[in-house]
């Protein structure tokens, strides 16, 4: 492994305070001999699926789904456990070679939903079987994917956050990945910066396939494992600051900042704001970057430590205004400060001070209008990006959805490099009531779709390149819309195009303009549940949509009926009708309210029967 440095301005004046950002990069070293590249390291990993009653339908057959393509990916060197998870704790494979994937494959085949969320029971028997197997020359992780909120069991988000702590303290990290719009992501990102792995938002089934890739990708190619940087300030350096969101710990002047594991697909990256004055013209060392890993060598782990020193070259004021900035460098901190605007955003919101959300974010978009990277196209969808969140923030405050989004994209930028989990997540706006037109006659067409979890706006008419991004109103993109505009031309560098003059939503054959995407379902009935004879009488379904999911559950001799959807209480009762109640059956209703008096709930409208 190999570090890297760049600093925002290589010169400074000499006796002035200058404000400058360091960026260290950490990652393998491609110039090696492949024959001098530690090996791919074994996997000892254990998968712990959320089965509860929310993840029925879709969201469960797509996680099963892509976990038996994880489990394709694997290898006879590697190690696996299955641990599936509601209100029960179900080992489903245990702990062993992956000799026979068709064996496990079909194991994950035969689970169905149903029951509560005990994500801690889960994810505790998915880390004992890691430690079962612990080694140092093993990758040894857990990977969580839930879709709810933890109501069973251990439930409190700091006591959870500190168990995958002290299980990452072991040498046992936890991944975490979020299904859908009703996870707790503060308690999956918690365990996930806590516990040293990393954390994934899964905003649609077609996104799991990618981000269980992507981390297989990562722990497939672990360079260098716990790396911990430490940086010595010399006299010139006054202040330094961390960017990123790996945890920190101040030692009188010297930091010392937790990275983790170093991927050769992918570098690790520190980037720092500075505060300097050198005393004297010449070169100026500002810091001492001291940082140890661990390698696998020749079947046996050791420690490496190296180090390498920061210098800035000082010179009149004259000099160092003609000094041309580090583009790269530049774009990095600003990078950071965008993701910790968006923390700091929902930080706000959350306390309803929506109006100083949107104007952290605001001023962050306006000083990336103000860099030399402004014309880039990453940043000028930041700027897209950053303003149309703000827009959404002071009109309808902060949605579930514009959480997550927020949160993943500050956690993303804060901790990864890769550019597609960059800027994940599809909240753009609505063409519903936008004018329309029925030919492309006079314009140019274009087409919204979803790219690496990403909406993009790419030129279906002839003559463009239909590869390249397109710098468009995030206020208007609707993924699968298409629109006509006036103009479109190539960015300064050509690696984009620019939308120019009236924008028109493109009306296909046989299309019509419908309600916005997302618009929710309401049943509007407020009436009982209708009684069919028996269970088998049900209509049926195979998604729960809009729809509450209810559960039969044996008492002693007795079947009680309970919610088991996301923000219900699973111990209140509820009523139900006896003549339909049958013991493993998932109920979907149409509405569940809390009674008048309190305390329990009850079904109206239509009941329908999950077929899983």
């Amino acid at each position: 492994m190999k570090a890297t440095y760049g600093l925002s301005q290589s010169t400074v004046s000499v006796g002035e305070v200058s404000q400058i950002s360091l960026v260290v990069r950490f990652g393998a070293d491609h110039a090696k001999d492949k024959a001098d590249a530690p090996p791919r390291r074994p996997l000892n990993l254990s998968l712990v699926l959320d089965r509860s009653g929310s993840m029925g339908g879709t969201p469960l057959r797509q996680a099963l789904k892509s976990a038996k393509a994880l489990v394709g990916e694997l290898t006879e060197k590697d190690l696996l456990s299955v641990v599936t998870f509601d209100d029960d704790i179900d080992t489903l494979v245990a702990p062993a070679l992956v000799t026979d994937k068709r064996a496990i494959q079909a194991a994950i085949d035969k689970v169905h939903a149903g029951g509560c969320t005990n994500l801690c029971g889960g994810w505790e028997a998915g880390g004992k079987h890691v430690q079962k197997n612990f080694s140092q020359q093993l990758v040894n992780r857990v990977l969580l994917l839930t879709d709810g909120h933890a109501n069973v069991g251990t439930t409190d988000t700091a006591s959870l956050v500190k168990l995958a702590q002290k299980q990452a303290s072991t040498g046992v990290a936890t991944t975490t990945l979020g299904f859908g719009t009703n996870f707790n992501e503060d308690l999956l990102i918690g365990m996930a910066r806590a516990g040293e792995g990393n954390y994934y938002y899964i905003e649609s089934h077609e996104d799991l396939s990618q981000v269980l890739q992507i981390e297989l990708e990562g722990l497939s190619s672990v360079c260098g494992q716990n790396l911990t940087v430490q940086l010595k300030p010399q006299a010139a350096l006054e202040q330094s600051t961390v960017l990123n969101q790996y945890r920190t710990e101040a030692k009188g002047r010297e930091l010392v900042v937790t990275v983790g594991d170093v991927y050769a697909v992918e570098d690790k990256v520190l980037a720092l704001d500075l505060q300097v004055k050198p005393s004297a013209v010449g070169p100026c060392p500002l810091a001492t970057i001291a940082f140890s890993y661990r390698v696998l060598e020749g079947g046996v782990t050791r420690e490496v430590t190296d180090q390498i020193v920061v210098t800035v070259a000082a010179a009149s004021k004259e000099d160092a205004a003609a000094a041309a900035p580090d583009l790269t460098v530049l774009g990095e901190a600003l990078r950071q400060r965008a993701a910790k605007a968006k923390d700091a955003a929902v930080e706000l919101a959350d306390k309803g001070q929506h109006k100083e959300a949107a104007t952290q974010l605001q001023q962050v978009a306006e000083s990336i209008r103000n860099s030399p990277v402004a014309n880039q196209f990453e940043f000028t969808e930041e700027i897209e990006l950053l303003e149309h969140f703000a827009e959404r923030l002071g009109k309808n405050g902060l949605d579930s959805v514009l959480r997550k989004e927020l949160r993943d994209q500050s956690y993303q930028a804060g901790t990864r490099s890769r550019g597609d989990l960059a800027q994940r997540g599809t909240a753009g706006g609505s063409s519903s009531g936008f004018p329309t037109v029925t030919s492309a006659d006079g314009g140019i067409a274009l087409r919204c779709e979803k790219v690496s979890g990403k909406l993009r706006i790419r030129v279906t008419s002839d003559g463009f390149d239909p590869a390249k991004n397109v710098q468009f109103p995030r206020a208007i993109r609707e993924e699968g819309v298409s629109y006509l505009v006036e103009k479109v031309v190539p960015s300064a560098d050509g690696s984009y195009y620019r939308v120019q003059g009236k924008i028109q939503r493109l009306l296909r054959p046989g299309e019509t303009v419908g309600a916005a995407k997302g618009a929710s379902r309401s049943s509007g009935s407020s009436k009982a549940v209708k009684t069919p004879k028996t269970a088998a009488d049900l209509p049926t379904c195979t998604e729960i949509g809009t729809g509450v999911l209810v559960q039969c559950v044996k008492e002693g001799v007795k079947l009680r009926a309970r919610v088991v959807s996301d923000g219900f209480n699973p111990n209140w009762n509820i009523r139900f009708p006896r003549s339909i109640r049958e013991l493993g059956i998932l109920y979907v209703c149409d509405q569940v309210v809390e009674a008048s008096t309190g305390g329990s709930y009850v079904a109206t409208g239509e009941v329908k029967r999950l077929i899983q």
